[in-house]
């Protein structure tokens, strides 16, 4: 284990994080965090990538990252710019006053730094190793498809319902949202999973399970599902949804009485 690639990511994602957080004073606007999330990924990627061997199977880790990474920032971009700062943040300014930049310093970009370096463990190991192509390579590349699948096209169905203003006050039940309540993080976390397997045939598999762990956990239990349940949980006609389709994993829609 190259326990140098760590190092100099800490720093890396250190100096983004900070860069991002002056941006972020400058416009008033600490939601543009989100955008730098699925970016500092992909930093730390092309930073770990630059010191590995370089083999065919670090090239198609450092791929599949990049395509989830810039994906992700864009749609988040697409998604806030002109709109303001997300009202999560917006609660927090209000919230935390006069000390909102000292806070905003720790409790968003640095803390969200921290949790980035830790979901990228799988990063370190797969380049710390002389890796070729395997059969688990093949796998985490048709597992990674699955969930980018899952993601991108969760994201875009709920994009376009959302436009049309005919469909406002009901709920998503159409294409990959009819098999599960939250298609885009079933598929982030599924992307991690699959980056994980590439990993999982090195001595150190269980130091690079700890990130895609992590990142399921945040997904489903802290900043993912459990927060957009507990917004909608008085929505009748989204009990009525999670009656019938599954929160996480997808499977065929239940039958209501």
């Amino acid at each position: 284990m190259n326990w140098l690639l760590l190092q100099n990511s800490v720093l890396l994602v250190f100096g983004f994080m900070v860069v991002m957080f002056l941006i972020a004073q400058r416009l008033k606007d600490n939601s543009i965090v989100d955008i730098g999330w699925g970016i500092g990924f992909v930093l730390i990627a092309f930073s770990c990538f630059l010191q590995s061997e370089q083999t065919v199977a670090q090239v198609i880790a450092l791929t599949l990252i990049t395509i989830w990474g810039f994906r992700l920032a864009g749609y988040i971009y697409g998604r806030n710019v002109g709109n303001g700062e997300d009202y999560r943040y917006a609660q927090w300014r209000k919230d935390w006053g006069k000390y909102v930049v000292v806070r905003a310093f720790f409790q968003v970009f640095m803390l969200q730094g921290a949790i980035m370096l830790i979901v990228a463990s799988p990063l370190y190991v797969i380049f710390s190793q002389s890796l070729e192509l395997s059969w688990n390579v093949y796998l985490a590349i048709a597992v990674w498809a699955f969930g980018f699948y899952f993601e991108a096209m969760g994201d875009y169905q709920m994009k376009k319902f959302k436009a049309n203003p005919k469909n406002k006050g009901i709920v998503m039940r159409q294409g990959v949202w009819k098999y599960t309540r939250h298609p885009n993080y079933f598929g982030d976390a599924t992307q991690w999973w699959a980056v994980f397997i590439i990993a999982a045939a090195t001595d150190y598999w269980y130091l690079a399970a700890i990130g895609p762990a992590v990142m399921h956990f945040f997904l489903v239990k802290v900043s993912g599902v459990a927060l957009l349940e507990q917004k909608y949980k008085g929505n009748p006609k989204y009990v009525d949804y999670i009656a019938s389709t599954n929160a996480f994993i997808p499977w065929f829609p239940k039958k209501v009485a």
